[in-house]
């Protein structure tokens, strides 16, 4: 039942229908969902910890690395619980300002994965084309301030959402067909004027997504340069292989972004509402699972911690023994 407030039209709470037309087998998508979630908290907890406790992880990729595990926790952790919650207990009232507290952490730190990205490129250019002067421009504090700037980014673009969200009149129903609190699928449920919600949400996607693939497409067109020139075929191939984890956690966090955005101005009724929504999910899910096990597989430093602390606890075990 839709609850108003007579002065304002502000519900009281909203109902998140989740996957619309696919209501019957929620149980079933929730599986894979579930495992997903896990292994995401369970690598990014476990890559932090690594980058924490081994010294010869504290080097700026690393710093950069534990910036996105950290992105990547809070990104799903906002939407995946609660989703789950409405799979398996169709539970799936949800307040008006948790809400747009929800819809404040996913635009908010879908931003800073994308700023965390660019930031990692920067990383590997700077790594590739200016060795001798790494540790010199990648300071601690410079590392501090831009990953500070590009939470901030996040923060300043987004909280204007909120406000145009919050003032809209709400007379179409409070039923939003989504899993979870995304700014146009609230903003639809208005029978106020949304085009200025709609106009902000793409200027503000183009500029944060536009100019993170711009700096992007820029460091690794110079790393491109660089590794070429490079006379010897094992200097490329260790250049290059240094660049593989970041080249794949790119394509795992935009491949998702990029299909939701085209396929919603350009699909037009061929893409049903169901195939949009869990897109949406994986595109909050799909980086947080896969950049741990990206990185643990691809990067060296990284599963020679791994394997020294499992050797450590099956000696330690051996002589419990």
């Amino acid at each position: 039942m839709l609850i108003l407030n007579q002065t304002d039209f502000t519900p009281a709470s909203f109902i998140l229908n989740g996957v619309p037309g696919l209501e019957d087998m929620h149980i079933w998508i929730s599986f894979p969902f579930c495992s997903m979630y896990v292994v995401a908290m369970l690598g990014n907890c476990g890559l932090l910890y690594l980058i924490h406790y081994e010294d010869s992880l504290h080097r700026p990729m690393y710093y950069f690395l534990a910036m996105l595990s950290l992105t990547d926790l809070v990104m799903c952790s906002s939407t995946i619980p609660k989703v789950l919650i409405i799979f398996w207990f169709h539970v799936k009232e949800i307040g008006f300002d948790e809400c747009l507290v929800q819809m404040f952490f996913v635009h908010t730190f879908t931003g800073m994965e994308s700023g965390v990205l660019m930031l990692m490129a920067l990383d590997r250019y700077v790594a590739i084309c200016y060795p001798l002067h790494y540790s010199t421009i990648l300071t601690n504090p410079v590392i501090a301030k831009v990953g500070l700037a590009t939470f901030l980014r996040g923060v300043i673009f987004v909280i204007p959402f909120t406000f145009l969200t919050k003032r809209l009149p709400y007379c179409k129903g409070n039923i939003i067909l989504h899993t979870y609190c995304d700014h146009m699928s609230v903003a639809k449920l208005s029978c106020g004027n949304v085009k200025i919600n709609a106009i902000y949400g793409l200027m503000v996607a183009l500029l944060i997504g536009g100019f993170d693939i711009l700096c992007i497409t820029i460091s690794y067109t110079m790393i491109l340069r660089a590794v070429v020139s490079l006379s010897s075929a094992d200097a490329r191939q260790k250049a290059f292989s240094t660049c593989t984890a970041h080249i794949c956690a790119i394509v795992f966090s935009y491949s998702p972004a990029f299909f939701s955005f085209f396929s919603h101005r350009f699909g037009g009724h061929t893409i049903p509402p169901s195939c949009h929504i869990i897109v949406a999910n994986i595109y909050l899910l799909l980086p947080p699972t896969m950049n741990p096990v990206v990185y643990g597989v691809k990067t060296k430093q990284i599963r020679d911690c791994v394997l020294q602390i499992l050797s450590g606890f099956k000696d330690t075990k051996s002589h419990s023994i």
